[in-house]
């Protein structure tokens, strides 16, 4: 699909961001994103962290301070959307707020890619993006797709499901491998291979362990 864009002008790549984002949803993409940039000689790169307003701090889950680019109404054109998690309370939050929601429903009209990691997935359903997709979420929040019944889940705890232009990845870490992908998907497996390289991105965890069951949805209803 992103062949298809306008190659005059630079892909852009927009990353919503809220206060009690999630730090790993938002830093690997950033980091990958930025690199496909540096790689990609056929067309520039342009990533920016949006948020409703741009006067005032964004702070993560724990406290790193993120400061955004542009406000949502500064980005007309968005040819990849990457949605991020964060802690519960602050997604209920934004799960109601239409500036928030609208900006999801804006950009996905015109994107080539609506993509998501971990609960930002719930932002996507609530803004009705992923109906008649498939997708999934982290496993403490599979339950919470039952709200949603023009929602595929996936089986299982995949890294990243792809539905269409739709991308959405598993937990937190996820978002790597996420970001890795949708290279892959915009300027190619060899750009995705430089990426990699040059981020030394060849995992080898210290820890193994197993994913259990989701119980309730952990959202307030």
């Amino acid at each position: 699909m992103s062949e298809m864009s306008d190659t005059k002008r630079p892909f852009v790549i927009a990353i919503p961001i809220y206060q009690g984002v999630d730090l790993l949803d938002v830093a690997p993409p950033y980091e990958v994103f930025g690199w496909m940039g540096e790689k990609w000689s056929r067309r520039q790169v342009e990533v920016y962290l949006a948020a409703e307003r741009k006067d005032k701090a964004i702070f993560t889950r724990d406290r790193f301070q993120l400061t955004p680019h542009k406000t949502f109404d500064e980005l007309p054109q968005v040819d990849l959307l990457w949605v991020p998690g964060g802690n519960t309370p602050d997604l209920a939050r934004e799960m109601a707020n239409p500036a928030y929601l609208g900006f999801l429903q804006h950009c996905a009209k015109k994107a080539d890619w609506v993509t998501a990691v971990c609960v930002g997935s719930l932002l996507l359903a609530q803004a009705g993006l992923l109906d008649g997709h498939e997708a999934t979420s982290h496993w403490a929040f599979l339950r919470c797709f039952e709200r949603y019944p023009e929602i595929r889940v996936a089986e299982g705890h995949p890294r990243y499901v792809q539905s269409g232009n739709r991308v959405t990845g598993g937990g937190i870490s996820s978002s790597f491998d996420e970001a890795l992908r949708l290279v892959i998907l915009v300027a190619g497996k060899d750009v995705a291979k430089e990426v990699q390289l040059t981020t030394q991105y060849f995992p080898d965890p210290p820890v193994t362990g197993a994913i259990p069951e989701a119980g309730v949805c952990p959202l307030p209803l």
